[in-house]
């Protein structure tokens, strides 16, 4: 019996993605990290008492240090990589607190500095390589291109998801829910109408963080200003181990794990 192991190469050299496959998984784990992206911020900017700068200083440190270890990596590590996600969704809501509490510039003036600077990312990126896919993530060039446009998408989903939740006081409830059905229309559009999925995840990539921020505020913040007081304490540890659970399975099932073969890659 030949053991799969013994078995010749392909003649294809495989390439392996530095991210993970876009499965449920994945868009459970980025709900749940922009969820802790907001209360944790909060946690350490108020309960601990750091600050804003304080706190965009630790956790600006803390994204840059895991990000030289993503780099480093050769293929996709659950652990490392989510990690910098939660750390880049806390960095992208201090960004976005920065600009309003201590620049004063209005949401509605980040939210377009944002996607000004989003559009300005995929727009050199696809003219640079071609593709705006996360499944050809493998040369260290597409990967900072990938995670400059997840910090803008961060930030710029902080900024409107503040927006319409506080601004324009549609509460976090409604906020909440009003970004999840656009989310429920840009996935029907894919499914029904054939919309790209190349676009269509980014859409959804970016309307994740705002719905996890009005999950995140609608438990967190006190009866008083229209969440349910579980406190930024409590709502960050419990997100915290629902993570870890997710990212705990994934590294040992490897359900997310994608490889490409040489020519599929070149080809995009």
């Amino acid at each position: 019996m030949t053991s799969s192991l013994s078995a010749p190469p392909s003649p294809l050299r495989s390439l392996i993605s530095k991210v993970p496959e876009v499965t449920a998984f994945f868009w459970i784990i980025k709900v749940l990290a922009t969820t802790v992206g907001e209360t944790a911020a909060d946690y350490l900017n108020t309960t601990l008492r750091l600050g804003l700068s304080g706190t965009s200083l630790v956790m600006g440190t803390l994204l840059i240090g895991v990000l030289i270890a993503q780099f480093r990596l050769r293929r996709y590590v659950p652990a490392v990589y989510w990690v910098a996600i939660v750390l880049i969704s806390v960095v992208g809501t201090l960004i976005t607190d920065n600009m309003t509490d201590n620049l004063g510039i209005t949401l509605w003036t980040s939210s377009g500095i944002f996607a000004a600077a989003l559009a300005a990312t995929f727009f050199a990126w696809h003219r640079r390589e071609g593709t705006l896919s996360i499944h050809s993530i493998f040369t260290a060039r597409r990967e900072g291109f990938y995670w400059l446009a997840v910090l803008f998408t961060f930030a710029l989903g902080t900024a409107t998801g503040d927006l319409v939740a506080e601004k324009l006081q549609l509460g976090y409830l409604v906020s909440g829910l009003m970004f999840a059905g656009v989310i429920a229309l840009a996935a029907g559009a894919h499914l029904a109408l054939k919309l790209n999925g190349i676009l269509t995840f980014w859409i959804v990539y970016i309307l994740t963080r705002p719905l996890g921020a009005s999950i995140g505020d609608l438990l967190s913040q006190a009866r008083a200003d229209g969440g349910l007081g579980w406190g930024t304490t409590v709502t960050s540890a419990l997100f915290l181990l629902a993570i870890l659970g997710v990212v705990s399975y994934l590294a040992v099932s490897r359900k997310d794990q994608v490889a490409l073969a040489s020519s599929e890659a070149e080809a995009t």
